[in-house]
């Protein structure tokens, strides 16, 4: 029996796309508030992450180097200046080695979003970026309400739903989710 449960707990956090167990060093679990950090600016200024408290924050940790990070980010551009965007914050952290690789796929992209640059691990392992595409969802006080591991359509119709449930947004209209 007990074997079993195992199994079905399994089951269902790979189809879900749960993070929810600490898996890198230092990693901060679900429910759990974010330390501090310095964020080395690849497209802006460097920044506290505290500095992003005070509204909603959306956290995408991703790689020059992995295709579905790429596929994805077009769609959290998209997200990020929607109606519903105007909720919350939508930032990147690149775990690319080499700052000019991932500066010149910003570059190549057009990226609006503010992203930065991890060193050191310091926010790879905090996040719990031992799979990408990892995003986090975060509340204004800098709280980890959710972790969602693999590329998505973030201005989908899901994904939004997963947004405004998560985040309890009751501001924004049910029109929003539609598309």
């Amino acid at each position: 029996m007990r074997a079993l449960f195992a199994t079905c707990t399994l089951v269902l956090g790979l189809l879900t796309g749960a993070h929810n167990a600490a898996a890198t060093p230092g990693e901060v679990a679900v429910g759990s508030v974010l330390r501090e950090a310095t964020m080395r600016g690849l497209n802006g200024p460097d920044r506290q992450l505290s500095a992003f408290r005070g509204k909603p924050l959306i956290i995408n940790v991703w790689a020059s180097w992995c295709p579905p990070c790429i596929a994805e980010m077009g769609s959290l551009e998209r997200l990020a200046w929607s109606e519903l965007g105007r909720h919350f914050t939508v930032i990147g952290i690149s775990t690319d080695d080499y700052p000019q690789n991932a500066k010149a796929f910003l570059t190549k992209s057009q990226a609006t979003l503010n992203h930065y640059i991890d060193r050191q691990l310091e926010l790879e392992n905090m996040l719990g970026a031992d799979r990408l595409p990892l995003t986090l969802l975060v509340d204004a006080k800098g709280r980890v309400l959710n972790k969602v591991v693999g590329a998505r359509e973030w201005d989908g119709p899901q994904a939004m739903a997963l947004i405004h449930s998560t985040f309890r947004l009751e501001a924004a209209a049910p029109s929003l989710l539609k598309k």
